[in-house]
Formats: structure tokens, sequence, C-alpha cells
């Protein structure tokens, strides 16, 4: 049973490390203006097109020892990290999804667990989009966050038609979360005018706060803030970046939101822990 657990687990990481591979053909071509629906993949250095022993996510980065089999150019460390990232949040998901395996004893494609399973898996893919855009071209692209704010939209309206069945959540909660967080990014920004962050971070900070709700926003917004701090003081000291260089800000929202998806109530338990000492 032990064996089978891991196996099934080893599935779910490469499904999500499959899901990197096709979320690096959409950043890229999102860039180029090219179909990532209808076109082949290509090496984006020769133009030649790759066989399919070429897009095994993460192996064949190895096996061809970054670099492309036809021009031998090297291939950026952007696809396998990006396939490995997704793969290890995919994992994290479907493991708090479903800790106890196995999960198909109560297996349902209408049930609560399955259908908030494939919310955050849609969700996570949008935002390592956001992740990977924001960090190589300093934006936040509208097509995608507002896709995240209209899936969160109607996930939440489903709950609230099917509350009955899913239990009922708080929606004022959400409400105040994503405006609260919307209102301080705007003040950052309006007060600034933008040049402590684009107006795509007040998007995000909007999208953080309905997605999160209350209290685990305030761990998002403060990881965000803190590796932020740590990460930029950091280059300036290694002589990468200056006081008034730009650095994008929604690599560090996306990661502040993850750490505050997956580790928000034990941070948040651990900090009232201290508070009661």
């Amino acid at each position: 049973m032990l064996l089978i657990f891991y196996l099934f687990y080893l599935v779910v990481f490469a499904f999500g490390a499959s899901v990197g591979s096709f979320l690096n053909s959409v950043i890229y071509r999102m860039d180029s203006g090219e179909s990532f629906l209808f076109s082949r993949s290509y090496c984006p250095k020769c133009r030649h097109k790759l066989a399919w022993y070429d897009l095994i996510p993460i192996f064949s980065f190895i096996f061809l020892k970054g670099k492309c089999r036809h021009c031998h150019k090297k291939i950026s460390l952007q696809y396998p990290m990006v396939e490995a990232a997704t793969g290890l949040i995919f994992l994290l998901i479907f493991y708090l999804q479903f800790p106890f395996f196995p999960f198909f004893a109560r297996f349902s494609l209408f049930s609560f667990q399955f259908l908030n399973l494939i919310y955050r898996l849609t969700i996570s893919s949008l935002l390592i989009i956001i992740f990977v855009y924001d960090f190589k071209k300093y934006i936040i692209l509208d097509s995608i966050i507002y896709s995240a704010i209209a899936i969160s939209g109607i996930w939440y309206f489903v709950l609230a038609v099917f509350s009955h069945a899913f239990g009922k959540f708080d929606l004022l909660n959400v409400f105040c979360s994503a405006f609260g967080a919307f209102l301080f990014f705007f003040f950052l920004w309006f007060v600034s005018k933008g040049r402590w962050m684009g107006f795509g971070d007040v998007k995000l900070a909007f999208f953080m706060g309905m997605f999160l709700g209350s209290p685990k926003i305030f761990v998002a917004l403060f990881s965000s803030f803190f590796l932020g701090a740590i990460i930029g003081l950091g280059l300036i000291i290694i002589g990468r970046k200056t006081l008034k260089s730009e650095i994008p800000f929604g690599p560090f929202l996306v990661t502040g939101l993850f750490i505050a998806m997956f580790f928000g109530k034990e941070i948040i338990d651990f900090y009232f822990k201290i508070l009661s000492i």
C-alpha cells in the first residue's frame, strides 16, 4: 500500500510538471503573440520543430544537457524550473486536499473536494504565469489577472448557490479582504505615482485578498514584503541592483500567496502561540 501511495503522488508530480511544460509554452507565446493551442513547440533559437522526446518535462533538459538537440544552443533554465515548481505545487495541493490515501474511496466529480482541487490547480497555473512573466517582462498581464479574478468569482458563486451541499462560507470576509488589500496597494501606488509598484500589483493584491481571505492575506502580504526586502537588499549588496533600480514585485506577491495557502494556518498558530507566552 505504501508503494502505491508513493507511485500515486509521483504521477501527480509528473502531471504537474507536464502542466508546467504547457505553461512555459503559454508564457513564450503570449510574448510573441502566437497561438499556444494550435502550433507545435519549437526551439526559440533555431526554430526547429521539437519531437515528443524533446518535450519530456525536466528529463529532456537533463538528457540534452541543457542544449537544443539541433542547434546546440543553451536552453533557458526557466523551462525545467517552471516544470519542477509546477509539479511540486500540484503535489502539495493534491496532498493538502486529499491527505489520506486512497482518496477515491470518497471521490466524486461533483464533490466539494474535487471541485476545490480543480479551482486551486487552475489558479496556481495562472499564478505561475504571472510570476514568470512579471519576472521577465516587469508586467502583470491583464488577461491573466482578470481571468484569475473571474474564475474566483465563479467559484464563490457556485459556493453560494450550492451552500446547502458545500457548506456556508464567509462572503463578507472575502469582500473585505479583497478590497482591503486593494486599497492598501492602491494607496502605495497613488502616493508613489507608480514608482514603488505598478498598477498590476494593485490588481494582484485584490485577487490575493479574494483568494485567501482573512487572516491568511496578512501572512501573504507580510511574506511578500519580507522576501522583497531581503532579496532586494541582497541584490544591492552584491551590486546587481541599486536603490533606483526597478524590481518586479509580482513574483514576491505570488510567492507570499503560495506561502499563505500552504502554510498560513501553521504560521498564524505559531504567531499566536508566541503572543501567549
